[in-house]
């Protein structure tokens, strides 16, 4: 039998996320969706373990965060969080909000780079 990646409370807290993204995860959704980059299918709001990550690329096992402000406080857990990530075999690329928001381009080459490897 096939292991579950997650529970069914932190499947449904995904799927309210998915609801309403913010502005930042709209911007970057539009450019990752619809296997824009290499062919590469995305998921957005992706539940995985105990975290829902914003976007997902399963079959690469790349997961892309979007950090607001809020996350200068959280280092700590946002280090075990992308721990746990490893653990289960991701690598996971942290932007900035004002990076996405400001340099889109650069945060695509960025994740361009991580799928030609």
């Amino acid at each position: 039998m096939r292991q579950k990646r997650s529970t069914p409370k932190i499947m449904q807290r995904a799927g309210e996320l998915r609801k309403e993204p913010t502005p930042t995860e709209a911007r970057l959704w539009s450019r990752l969706r619809n296997h824009q980059l290499h062919g590469t299918g995305f998921r957005r709001q992706h539940a995985i373990g105990q975290y829902v990550v914003d976007f997902c690329a399963p079959k690469k096992k790349l997961v892309i965060e979007v950090d607001g402000s809020q996350h200068i406080d959280l280092e700590e857990s946002d280090a075990q969080r992308t721990e746990y990530l490893a653990t289960q075999g991701y690598k996971v690329l942290r932007f900035w909000n004002n990076e996405v928001m400001n340099d889109i381009e650069g945060v695509i080459q960025a994740i361009d780079f991580e799928l030609e490897e």
